[in-house]
């Protein structure tokens, strides 16, 4: 019989690490013991895999990792999963599907994402079919803080059913603290989708984890002894360290935008051109000041963390919870304890349009300066914070050109409102509290819905006001680095030529050498009328036409309330005149390009 390796307590691992590596290699070890038994003494599953389609609609890459995770423990219960984003539905059959599953977070104004955008077309058109035969679950991701919370969730889990499709469990709708909802969630869907067709014979007590990504690539370099790369994560960041923080606006700029480098050297961590960085950032101490003065608090008193550890009141409030936005539910706390009239009033469903206009510009300390009268012990307070959750920033370097390091291009957010200053949380967090001791939790988000073609001869056309340059940078660096041969054209866009052209030397370098074929520039403030990336487009209006004719990939990176609108009419715009197409043509034009991934967007 093989003997069981373990993990020594003096390797580089935490408690936790080393205990579930032991348990990683413990169960290993015991599968190949087995099978070296008399095959008939081994329990037999007679059940024959049943299949079970999984589609997911992500703008930023969750949706995605949790729609596999759903997958990889599927598998493991004796389904035989397809993962697929909901655009590509017509390579399935789905008249001749009985099990969907469905995840998808929720874009804009309660919009599916752009991977999902066609699917919730077809949903809704007059050639959708009939959906009797289908039992499904839908899982929705989304975010409190907007009016439409989950709404595409929400709505495709309602026209499935409109359409005849039978729901066998309850769509479960997650904030950004998700983890714990979806667990629950993907406990019950085993037990609802076992009772579809036949029943399976799999064990009930297989458990719903963590591990399952971890089984399925797990990455460990024995002879270097590093952490497997992927157990570092959204809930194990890996503690990095910060090498460079340099401004990139000059002198006189209405703007702090910052070029950031961060090491990554020995943790085997990885990622790709046009991935994000996921960073956990610290609240600003003075503002957990103010907020313990408000409270009347030292800071020491005991509460619970969002794990259920207990920890100080000034540590929770300053690494696990959110202090700036306050919740709703913090709102009505502060409504009912102070007896105030006008917010009570101000929380009726009717006027949450004022309620909002009121919140803006507020935050926690806010509340609890204007209505003293609301009082909280420690442990009541936090109950009604939020959990503090990392950041994401489009990634701005290649690894190919930049090896063991990451940089990123973060605007640092600070403004004043109702007689305070506020400040960006993870953008100051980065910018004027990490000093050379200071570990700055990272992992990697993959963005697989924004990548470069692979065919390196494709053109490609990059749309990026201001920080949305990041991942355009990442794209230059590696399509020089790699040789690409196909066309590259940039439109960026700012306030000021002299003072907001961020990465200025480097662009104008790399389009004097060649691996820029176009850079176009709208620098709003430097003339009367105010000129966008979007005008630029426009004036250009013919030869956008010809590269897209040619197959060029269409991307686009920035806000997505105003720049990403006005880009996506502004590129109707383009294929209806310069391609002389009705108004529905070139939508369906722009369509297209989207469904063949031709046209994507990381927007934010």
């Amino acid at each position: 019989m093989t003997s069981i390796p373990y993990i020594p307590a003096s390797a580089p691992f935490t408690v936790e690490q080393r205990a579930w590596l032991n348990g990683y290699l413990a169960g290993l070890f015991a599968d190949a013991n087995t099978g070296e038994q008399d095959a008939g003494a081994r329990p037999q599953l007679l059940k024959v895999a049943e299949p079970l389609l999984v589609m997911y609609g992500s703008q930023t890459g969750t949706a995605e990792q949790l729609t596999k995770r759903l997958a990889a423990e599927a598998e493991k219960r004796g389904f035989k999963p397809r993962v697929m984003e909901l655009n590509a539905f017509a390579s399935v059959d789905l008249s001749k599907e009985q099990r969907l599953i469905i995840v998808t977070s929720t874009w804009g104004d309660g919009d599916p994402p752009d991977n999902a955008t066609a699917f919730w077309g077809h949903l809704n058109s007059e050639q959708a079919p009939r959906f009797d035969h289908l039992s499904y679950a839908v899982l929705a991701l989304g975010d409190r803080n907007y009016a439409n919370f989950c709404g595409a969730g929400k709505k495709i889990d309602e026209r499935l059913d409109q359409l005849g499709a039978k729901r066998v469990h309850p769509r479960a709708d997650c904030d950004v603290d998700y983890e714990a909802a979806a667990k629950e969630w993907m406990e019950g869907l085993w037990i609802a989708l076992n009772n579809v067709g036949q029943d399976s014979s799999l064990p009930e007590d297989t458990n719903i984890g963590e591990a399952s990504d971890v089984e399925n690539k797990m990455l460990f370099d024995s002879r270097a002894g590093r952490m497997p790369a992927l157990l570092y994560g959204r809930n194990n960041p890996l503690p990095a360290k910060l090498i460079t923080n340099r401004k990139l606006n000059a002198p006189g700029s209405a703007k702090d935008t910052r070029h950031f480098e961060i090491s990554l050297q020995g943790s085997a961590l990885t990622y790709e051109a046009g991935d994000a960085l996921g960073v956990m950032p610290a609240n600003c101490p003075a503002l957990v000041s103010d907020i313990l003065e408000a409270l009347e608090c030292d800071g020491e008193e005991a509460v619970r963390d969002p794990q259920g550890l207990e920890t100080s009141l000034r540590c929770a409030l300053l690494r696990s919870y959110v202090i700036t936005q306050p919740s709703l539910d913090f709102v009505k706390a502060v409504s009912e304890r102070s007896g105030n009239a006008d917010l009570k009033d101000l929380l009726a469903p009717a006027r949450k349009a004022h309620l909002d206009a009121f919140l803006t510009g507020r935050e926690v300390v806010d509340l609890l300066l204007r209505y003293p009268a609301a009082r909280f012990s420690p442990a009541e307070f936090v109950g009604f914070l939020r959990k503090l959750q990392p950041r994401l920033y489009s990634i701005s370097s290649s690894p190919k050109a930049h090896v063991g390091d990451v940089h990123l291009t973060v605007a640092v957010v600070r403004y004043e409102s109702h007689g305070r200053e506020r400040k960006g949380v993870c953008s100051t967090f980065l910018a004027e509290r990490v000093y050379p001791d200071t570990p700055v939790p990272v992992f990697v988000q993959s963005s697989n819905h924004f990548r470069l073609p692979s065919d390196g001869a494709r053109p490609i056309i990059m749309i990026g006001p201001g920080t949305g340059i990041a991942p355009f940078r990442a794209f230059l660096e590696e399509r020089r680095v790699g040789g690409a041969q196909g066309k590259n054209w940039l439109f960026f866009g700012d306030q000021r030529r002299d003072l907001d052209f961020l990465y200025r030397e480097e662009l104008e370098s790399m389009r004097a050498e060649g691996p820029l074929t176009r850079l176009d520039t709208a620098f709003s403030r430097d003339q009367a009328a105010k000129t966008y990336v979007q005008h630029r487009l426009l004036e250009n209006a013919e030869e956008v036409w010809c590269w897209l004719e040619e197959g060029a990939h269409v991307y686009v990176c920035g806000d997505a309330k105003r720049m990403a609108k006005d880009v996506d009419a502004a590129l109707h715009e383009v294929v209806a005149q310069a391609g002389n197409k009705t108004a529905e043509e070139a939508a369906e034009y722009v369509a297209k390009l989207k469904t063949d991934r031709r046209y994507q967007r990381d927007v934010y």
